[in-house]
């Protein structure tokens, strides 16, 4: 339980974060005055985190309703609460940039790596759960649905931080590019506690 207090305190200090640099993007924030093209790693990074935070907050929604566990619920709900609040904000930005919030290239072409995922099965972007496996959590119950949750969430933690990793030496908006070393800091926080609850429920994360 104590993990879960600093992951919810962590999770609140994000979501204050996250409204100041909402606030500070409206306001002309000097990396902010010029908006980004739409083909720019800035445009690219909102349009495809903001899918890969909403499966994401799926996911936690789901295992929600599968396990009476009261830490697995409160990640869960900690993770969901978070990512939906940072997808609203680079759906946010999309609009204050004037730009479509889809693209016709391939996700991750921003960093040059349009290739890397397969798309198949609804897998778009690196560390995102196939269809398959969403359908496999949503049949799940108590112990098995906590560990499946629990690695699937590690491996779209591990993609998210790439993803991340690629706008902060990428992007030119000073504001995003804070908020994705953000995600960065809080997702590594969260990928050690996940390992941790994997361990004591006999598991790890998968290779």
């Amino acid at each position: 339980m104590k993990h879960i207090g600093w992951i919810a305190s962590g999770a609140a200090a994000v979501l204050v974060a996250a409204g100041a640099i909402t606030y500070a993007v409206a306001d002309g924030d000097d990396s902010g005055l010029k908006a980004p093209s739409t083909d720019s790693a800035d445009a690219g990074f909102a349009r495809d985190m903001a899918v890969h935070h909403q499966q994401a907050v799926e996911m936690s929604y789901v295992v929600r309703d599968r396990t009476d566990d009261e830490e697995i619920r409160r990640l869960a709900y900690d993770i969901a609460q978070t990512q939906a609040n940072q997808r609203g904000m680079m759906i946010g930005w999309l609009d204050l940039w004037g730009l479509p919030k889809v693209s016709s290239q391939k996700p991750m072409a921003w960093m040059g790596m349009g290739d890397m995922a397969s798309g198949e099965d609804g897998s778009l972007m690196p560390g995102m759960a196939t269809d398959a496996e969403m359908a496999k959590l949503g049949k799940l119950n108590g112990k098995q649905a906590e560990i499946f949750f629990l690695q699937l969430m590690t491996d779209h933690h591990k993609g998210g931080i790439h993803m991340a990793e690629g706008c902060v030496a990428k992007c030119t908006v000073g504001v995003e590019k804070k908020l994705a070393q953000g995600m960065v800091n809080a997702q590594e926080s969260e990928i050690a506690l996940m390992t941790d609850l994997l361990k004591a429920r006999g598991a790890a994360p998968r290779p």
